[in-house]
């Protein structure tokens, strides 16, 4: 998707970019991007290697495989997850320059730094 940053805001389609990094807003679950870029992984090797519980690495395995960024593969009685697209990695470093050259300012951010308990949209649905 390539975003016209001469469009009309509303004429760009935003939609799929906001679900594309509210699916990577998720610490854990970029916490297994970065795992599955050094080669496939089981759930089972994700709850051992990232301290996780079974139940919480297959829910957010299956938020990545619902969005398209990661796949399966059966062998025997065993699932095999890998990134599908290699340019999630591409985007993920793009981050880190964009995180450096702003001195991680958006960690500072009242709304959606650490220090936040919820994001301004959440506290906007949960009133209503």
């Amino acid at each position: 998707m390539l975003i016209n940053q001469d469009a009309p805001v509303d004429a760009c389609g935003l939609d799929p970019a906001a679900a594309l990094f509210h699916s990577l807003s998720d610490t854990i679950r970029l916490k297994i991007v970065k795992r599955m870029a050094h080669g496939e992984v089981r759930v089972s090797d994700l709850t051992r290697e990232l301290g996780l519980a079974q139940s919480t690495a297959s829910m957010h395995v299956a938020c990545l495989r619902d969005c398209g960024l990661v796949e399966g593969r059966s062998e025997g009685r065993s699932v095999y997850y890998s990134l599908s697209r290699p340019e999630l990695m591409d985007m993920l470093a793009q981050a880190e320059i964009l995180l450096a050259a702003t001195g991680n300012a958006v960690s500072l951010c009242p709304n959606y730094g650490p220090e936040s308990t919820t994001a301004p949209m959440d506290q906007e649905e949960n009133a209503r």
